[in-house]
């Protein structure tokens, strides 16, 4: 086989990739298959988006401590005491980590209050498991715009969030339990 024509014989495996993730996508389809900015995507770039919907579209949707093996069980927040709740909190954190669920904005909440809200919130909320490289499930540990205008927005997204609402904003304040987390 000649050097010319190897790029074409990989240019067609592409066109069948394509059309076999079309297929399969079919039961599926909506408007993110339909994207006009798909028609100026390199082949291959649009067969990795295709693949990466269709793992979406068939990911089972499970409590995330059943993402675990065995499954994530922890001891309720009022049955441990602070040091060990500060200990277990770590270790959860690292174990969700295992799993790329990532926590975002946890500074204003004290150790007792994060693992309250993994073991309230977190843990049991079904999502949908992917698995494979790159992807990740983020959880925004508030739930209150009030909380994040505090916290985490910047001057800008103050500003603009104060010009679309016209509302009077919460003092910014730097959160008392700095974190570094995984």
């Amino acid at each position: 086989m000649s050097k010319a024509s190897r790029p074409m014989i990989e240019e067609v495996d592409l066109m069948i990739d394509n059309a076999r993730l079309r297929d399969e996508l079919e039961p599926y389809r909506d408007d993110s298959i339909d994207d006009p900015a798909m028609a100026r995507m390199p082949l291959k770039l649009e067969n990795e988006y295709l693949s990466s919907i269709l793992a979406w579209e068939r990911a089972p949707a499970l409590p995330i401590r059943d993402w675990f093996n065995p499954p994530l069980h922890i001891p309720p927040p009022e049955s441990l005491a602070d040091d060990s709740l500060t200990a277990r909190l770590h270790e959860t954190i690292e174990r969700l980590h295992s799993q790329s669920i990532v926590l975002t904005c946890t500074d204003h909440l004290s150790d007792r209050e994060l693992y309250r809200l993994i073991y309230r919130d977190i843990l049991p909320c079904c999502e949908k498991k992917i698995d494979g490289t790159g992807n990740q499930l983020e959880y925004r540990c508030v739930d209150d715009t009030e909380t994040w205008l505090t916290y985490y927005a910047d001057a800008v997204e103050r500003r603009r969030f104060q010009e679309e609402h016209q509302i009077e904003l919460p003092i910014a304040r730097k959160p008392r339990y700095r974190r570094e987390l995984p």
